[in-house]
């Protein structure tokens, strides 16, 4: 029953509503007494300030539960606000949180503040891993699919990298790195372009489309998988588009979706690749499709612009790895050899072994970038 009335919701036991409407209709919900409420994927309030947290913390309950898969994506910070809504007050204010744990355990990579948290937080957490729950789950191959660009593509990556590296050093000599941080971002956001295609580049100049990446995908979907199922994530929805007409061209049939698809649509594209035998190859857009679907019909997974963040990546290869999967899965990161790809991935390790420690968007990524880093990364 969909209801908007006090006097109806009363009546029943259960209440299923999304992030969006707890937001929009809170006081409706503030008029109620729950016994319990449960937040599932409980990283969607992770923002303390955000208006979802703070609707999420005004309700009445007796017991409060989080459920998620990935409840630190970025850094320390990001159990704060979900701890907050368990036990208010229990981890102190955000100053406090930020200068106590997050900065002494993300910037300077403290020992004796991490395992002090972990002390504070340890009664509070259950976790369990796949490994524990779903003991028949198939194996999953996580391998990376190294790409050698070839000349024409390299020119430009080499001309955009010298180019940033000229400008990033000489605005953190004047300004401090502090400060230089949306150069940072542009210049990691236009090589990262470029190892996908210099086409997908947005510049007054058109660069045409040499890329090894889509060769590569082309020959491991036509030559490899034989006639099993592959999901293919990417980030940038100009890539997803040259992905397409690859595959128009070479006549295979797939499904696609990406933030702006409906949900009837995208329920349809998902019936469609789960059931239809045709139906090889499912393009999604990383931040689209991480979260809460279920496609067991693949049992190959390519990202194709892996990125700083192993959380996200995580969870969309394991939109197949879960229960209900009775085939063995191989997931592929595709990265360009000799680049900022390939550097990200050394930074990556350091940013997975905090998330095993305690139980990461691109501006806080940035900001826990030191001179040394930056320098390494355009070099």
């Amino acid at each position: 029953l969909r209801s908007r009335q006090l006097d109806e919701l009363l009546k029943h036991h259960v209440i299923i509503t999304t992030y969006g409407t707890l937001r929009s209709d809170i006081k409706l919900f503030t008029q109620m007494k729950f016994d319990y409420v449960i937040l599932d994927e409980s990283q969607a309030i992770k923002n303390p300030t955000s208006k979802v947290t703070k609707a999420a913390s005004l309700l009445n309950a007796k017991n409060r539960l989080c459920m998620s898969g990935t409840p630190l994506q970025n850094n320390t910070f990001d159990i704060y606000a979900q701890m907050n809504f368990l036990n208010p007050g229990m981890l102190g204010s955000v100053e406090f949180f930020r200068q106590e744990f997050a900065i002494p355990i993300d910037k300077f990579g403290e020992r004796e503040q991490k395992d002090h948290l972990k002390k504070i937080l340890y009664p509070f957490i259950l976790r369990r891993t796949k490994e524990q729950v779903a003991k028949d789950l198939p194996d999953k191959t996580e391998m990376i699919l190294f790409c050698e660009m070839e000349d024409e593509q390299r020119k430009i990556y080499d001309a955009y990298r010298n180019d940033f590296r000229a400008k990033i050093m000489g605005t953190i000599e004047e300004q401090g790195i502090q400060r230089s941080q949306l150069t940072i971002l542009q210049g990691l956001m236009k090589l990262r372009q470029i190892c996908d295609s210099p086409a997908i580049l947005n510049e007054e100049e058109k660069f045409p489309n040499h890329s090894i990446k889509l060769d590569e995908l082309a020959r491991e979907i036509t030559e490899n998988i034989g006639d099993h199922k592959a999901l293919v994530f990417s980030q940038f929805l100009g890539m997803l588009a040259l992905i397409r007409a690859k595959l128009e061209e070479l006549g295979i049939k797939y499904e696609y979706f990406d933030g702006s698809t409906s949900a009837p649509d995208r329920e349809k594209a998902i019936q469609a690749f789960q059931n239809d035998e045709e139906t090889r190859v499912f393009l999604i857009s990383l931040k689209a499709g991480g979260v809460g679907l279920n496609l067991t019909a693949a049992d190959y997974v390519y990202i194709v612009d892996p990125w700083w963040n192993p959380a996200v990546e995580q969870q969309a290869i394991d939109r197949t790895h879960r229960i209900g999967q009775t085939k063995n899965i191989f997931a592929y990161r595709m990265i360009c050899k000799d680049t900022i790809e390939d550097k990200i991935m050394q930074l990556q390790e350091k940013k997975r072994a905090l998330a095993k420690d305690l139980i990461a968007d691109d501006t806080s990524f940035v900001k826990a970038l030191s001179k040394e880093d930056v320098e390494y990364l355009f070099s």
